[in-house]
């Protein structure tokens, strides 16, 4: 394999393994939408000087369910790719965020994607934070599961109240997969298989919610890509395999290449990650017997740009 498909292969996986997460709880309803045009731009917006850095919408879906309901993009991230810095960082949005989708009531975050797709949670996204996103990434977490088992499973801390609820929830992914489940016995350091480790990233009720999740998935995160460098780069082209049924993408395949070649230049190794809103910047709302999680959008959509833009941690 040459070196540059090689680099093409690990920018994908980096991009789209960066999408961990699938949500345990549903909305009951979806609004109906208010008869709008949903403009395809975004006007107006004041975007820093952003020529330096690269902001790629990355979306964790939830699929299996689709006889039944919409995807849900319950995973909602955003990679940014510093070239001036030389860094990769990953901004978590939390997806019951109170914001506007338009053509559609003020609602939760996520619903964007239920109802108009990548495009219209890109313009929300945008819209709500201020942002120039353009480009998106999705995988479902049925591809996720299997990108971890053909990377041998990945090493993860297990704490004894996690115990039950990575059991539950690994027997609707494992139904899924047409699978059987292996049940976690014991807490402590251990190797996890793909359908453990999606697991592990969708627990809810254990700890602080959602926002003690959004640390497990970064956890999960590092743990990937950790493995990917242990991992023979024979065993690449089967991951790729694995992936590529799960990923759909706006990029082209020359974009693709343009990254994984900028990538290798900035010789970047991690990925720094925060979780957006910051905490003492939220919520939480009852809004029409609903619960949202309610922020000043301006403010945190300065968090965001102070964090993708200048090289600063809000960890």
């Amino acid at each position: 394999m040459s070196k540059r498909i090689l680099l093409v292969l690990m920018l994908v996986l980096a991009l789209a393994l960066s999408m961990i997460g699938v949500y345990a709880s549903r909305m009951n309803n979806t609004p109906e939408p208010i008869n709008e045009e949903i403009d395809d731009k975004n006007e107006g917006a004041e975007i820093p000087e952003s020529k330096g850095v690269i902001n790629i919408a990355l979306f964790g879906i939830d699929t299996g369910r689709e006889k039944y309901e919409a995807a849900h993009a319950d995973a909602i991230m955003i990679l940014s790719i510093d070239r001036e810095n030389k860094s990769l960082k990953l901004s978590s949005l939390m997806r019951d965020l109170y914001v506007d989708v338009e053509g559609y009531r003020k609602t939760r975050l996520n619903t964007a994607y239920t109802v108009g797709g990548p495009q219209l949670m890109i313009d929300t996204i945008n819209k709500s934070f201020d942002l120039d996103i353009e480009d998106h990434i999705t995988v479902d977490f049925k591809g996720l599961s299997s990108i971890i088992d053909a990377l041998g499973g990945i090493q993860l801390e297990i704490k004894d109240k996690e115990i039950k609820e990575i059991n539950k929830y690994m027997k609707e992914i494992a139904q899924i997969k047409k699978e059987d489940p292996t049940p976690i016995t014991e807490s402590g350091q251990q190797m996890l298989n793909g359908n453990q480790a999606v697991a592990y990233a969708r627990i809810r009720k254990v700890g602080d919610g959602d926002f003690e999740r959004a640390e497990r998935q970064n956890l999960v995160i590092k743990a990937i890509f950790a493995r990917l460098q242990e991992v023979d780069t024979i065993k690449y082209p089967l991951i790729a395999a694995k992936l590529y049924p799960h990923v759909k993408t706006s990029l082209g395949v020359t974009d693709i290449l343009a990254m994984s070649t900028e990538v290798l230049r900035l010789g970047v190794k991690s990925i720094q990650w925060s979780r957006f809103p910051l905490d003492g910047y939220w919520e939480n709302a009852i809004i029409n017997d609903a619960w949202y999680l309610e922020t000043d959008l301006d403010i945190t959509g300065n968090h965001i740009k102070d964090f993708i833009y200048q090289e600063k941690s809000q960890i």
